[in-house]
This record gives structure tokens, C-alpha cells and sequence, in this order.
């Protein structure tokens, strides 16, 4: 994403949709970055700069990585679901929080000039980068299980 920000890759990614032999490789890789989410790592940075890389308008992230998280879901939460391991107080909270947030996202998205959005993807997925690395490389773990 630096790369095509700074002209050292080409531009000009203006297609909003994949042929076969580049659509299955893109959905395998969307499938691995979802399974990164139920561990904490966001999508919508990933999922942009793949889009990138695959030559395709980067405009199309957002419905390609709502459209992840809508069929994600589901699956990823049966688990905790079902062993009782969450919190239903701030899951409302957060499932309540998030359809205006969503609808403030589509709005504030589709108004952000790409160029701004591409740094700031940049930077997110930066600062993300340097956080899981201290955090993997740290003596003692950050946290402590509650057992």
C-alpha cells in the first residue's frame, strides 16, 4: 500500500471484480485474514490492501469485508456461544454501539478522500505490526488468566 502511496508501483486499480483464477486465491486469503479476527486482528486494513494487491479499486474493501464479517460471525461465535464464555452485557452493548457506527463508518468512508484513507491504512496496520511484535517478543505476558 506504501508502495503504490509513494508511485513505486503502478496505479490505475479501477476493477470491482475478479476472474476465476484470481477470485479463488482472494477468497482463500479473505477466509485466513477472517480467522485472524476471532483473535483480535482487524479486517478492513488487510482486506484493502489485499483488494489492492489485486488490482482491484480499493473503494471495493468495505462491501468485500462487511460481506466477510456478516458470513464470519456466525461461525466464529457458535463456539463461545455455546460454552456460556462471554459477556451479555457487553455484547448488547457492543451490537447496539455498532449499527450506528457502521452506518457513521459507510458515511465518513465513502466522504475520506482514498488517498487519505490509504495512509491512514498504512499507519494502522504500521503501529498494529510494531504492537504484535513487542507483544511477541515481550518476557511475560500482558495479561493473566483468570483460572
Amino acid at each position: 500500500m506504501a508502495a503504490f502511496q509513494f508511485d513505486l508501483k503502478p496505479t490505475g486499480a479501477q476493477a470491482l471484480g475478479l476472474q476465476w483464477m484470481q477470485l479463488i486465491p482472494a477468497c482463500l486469503l479473505i477466509g485466513m485474514l477472517g480467522a485472524l479476527m476471532t483473535i483480535g486482528v482487524g479486517l478492513y486494513a488487510p482486506c484493502m490492501i489485499l483488494v489492492s494487491l489485486m488490482g482491484m479499486n480499493p473503494i471495493a474493501a468495505f462491501p468485500i469485508m462487511m460481506g466477510s464479517c456478516a458470513f464470519l460471525m456466525p461461525f466464529a461465535s457458535t463456539r463461545f456461544i455455546l460454552s456460556g464464555k462471554y459477556q451479555l452485557r457487553a455484547s448488547l452493548g457492543l451490537t447496539l454501539g455498532g449499527v450506528p457506527a457502521v452506518l457513521i463508518a459507510a458515511l465518513l468512508v465513502k466522504s475520506l478522500p482514498l488517498y487519505a484513507l490509504k495512509w491512514l491504512v498504512v499507519v494502522v496496520v504500521l503501529v498494529t505490526g510494531i504492537q504484535m511484535l513487542r507483544s511477541a517478543f515481550a518476557s511475560e505476558p500482558k495479561f493473566s488468566d483468570p483460572q
